[in-house]
């Protein structure tokens, strides 16, 4: 007599199984839908200001106003901008040179600080340091424009208005960049690495220079995206009256007031003050998801 056997190889539904869900296909296309809607509407301001700048007056005057429409594009607005600041006393290149040198000091100087304290608050056995970065966490609810009073006090009292450190100060803590720079640490690199070093000789200023900083390179580009173009557009008020240490974001902004007439030229000043942040970020964007990512930021 033969006995036969069944095997049943399918996985059985016990407590402990874990099932696996899968969206459908119409699921797919309505996410990725929502994905494309959501990104379309975040890029209708750029689009928006680039074919403004490329319209001529008399589309700008136009009832109702087309948004996105050129019907007859022209670079006059561009051409334009040469004669509007040709009245100024300080000439446009030395507005341009106060902003990258501003810009790009101000930025290194920035991520070096927050390099350096994130490592002290992730690495280093310090006493209360959870309550410092739970200060500093507490910081970003803070609104810049309410520490002006503050600040403004604090610069006269070091005597540095009317100077570069107005612009470059301010710029150098950074509560944002420290939190960013802290949670990649600690997601990033193990304490035994830290340790390790240690054993080998290395003080911390050794350890910080040849082992912390070349690992967070990624959060360092994320932060130097996002320091320069905050640095960049920053336009201080009541502490610069020296028209040689003015920056362009200053000398751009006067086009503006000049009312509609000069609407196409004030988006066209507009337009040339967005390509330099949109450098930065075409040579750093392959390294701000990591960084978001290990921060807790999820997109």
């Amino acid at each position: 007599m033969k006995i036969k056997f069944k095997v049943n190889l399918l996985p059985s539904r016990t407590s402990g199984s874990v099932r696996k869900y899968t969206r459908s296909k119409f699921g797919n296309f309505m996410f990725f839908a929502f994905l494309f809607l959501f990104g379309a509407f975040s890029v209708l301001p750029l689009i928006y200001s680039v074919a403004t700048s490329f319209k001529p007056l008399d589309e700008l005057l136009v009832f109702p106003p087309t948004l996105f429409t050129v019907r007859r594009p022209t670079i006059n607005n561009y051409l334009a901008l040469p004669d509007l600041i040709s009245g100024l006393s300080v000439p446009l290149s030395r507005y341009l040179t106060n902003s990258l040198f501003i810009s790009i000091s101000g930025t290194l100087l920035h991520v070096l600080a927050a390099t350096a304290a994130a490592f002290v608050l992730s690495k280093i056995d310090l006493k209360f340091k959870k309550t410092i970065f739970l200060i500093i966490q507490l910081s970003l609810l803070f609104n810049a424009y309410t520490l002006s009073i503050p600040r403004y006090l604090i610069y006269n009292g070091m005597d540095i208005i009317d100077t570069y450190w107005v612009y470059i100060l301010p710029a150098i803590p950074s509560s944002m960049g420290v939190f960013l720079m802290k949670q990649y640490m600690d997601g990033y690199i193990p304490d035994a690495l830290i340790e390790a070093a240690k054993i080998d000789g290395a003080n911390y200023l050794r350890i910080f220079s040849s082992i912390i900083f070349p690992s967070v390179k990624p959060c360092v580009l994320t932060l130097v995206l996002f320091a320069f173009q905050s640095i960049w557009s920053t336009i201080p008020t009541g502490t610069i009256f020296n028209e040689s240490l003015k920056t362009l974001p200053t000398v751009m902004s006067t086009i503006s007031a000049g009312g509609i007439a000069r609407s196409g030229a004030a988006m066209a000043a507009t337009v040339i003050m967005m390509i330099p942040p949109i450098v930065v970020y075409l040579f750093s964007q392959s390294s701000i998801k990591e960084t978001m990512g290990s921060a807790g930021i999820k997109g």
